[in-house]
């Protein structure tokens, strides 16, 4: 799913960078929200997540300020096709 979100971020930059479209994307790791409250419930399924991300820990929606900022910022005017993973080192491994 990842690979799916990094390639059509690559596609539409291309295709919208002539209209001075900037097209980038976040793609999260495991984050502690409403929707994934059952797995964080579900003991030994929670515990086989964690041990694989090398952070130790599931981001808080907070974690994912940082790259909106940037991304919404002018410091990203020449970045454009790019995501970036906050996965705690999940894609890493």
């Amino acid at each position: 799913m990842k690979a799916g979100l990094a390639k059509v971020t690559k596609s539409m930059a291309n295709d919208w960078a002539h209209y001075n479209i900037l097209v980038n994307a976040i793609g999260p790791g495991w984050v502690n929200t409403e929707l994934t409250e059952a797995l964080l419930k579900d003991k030994e399924r929670f515990a086989e997540i964690s041990d694989r991300i090398p952070l130790g820990r599931w981001a808080d929606p907070e974690d994912l300020a940082g790259a909106a900022v940037i991304l919404a910022s002018d410091a990203s005017d020449y970045i454009t096709g790019q995501t970036i993973f906050v996965d705690g080192g999940w894609l890493s491994m």
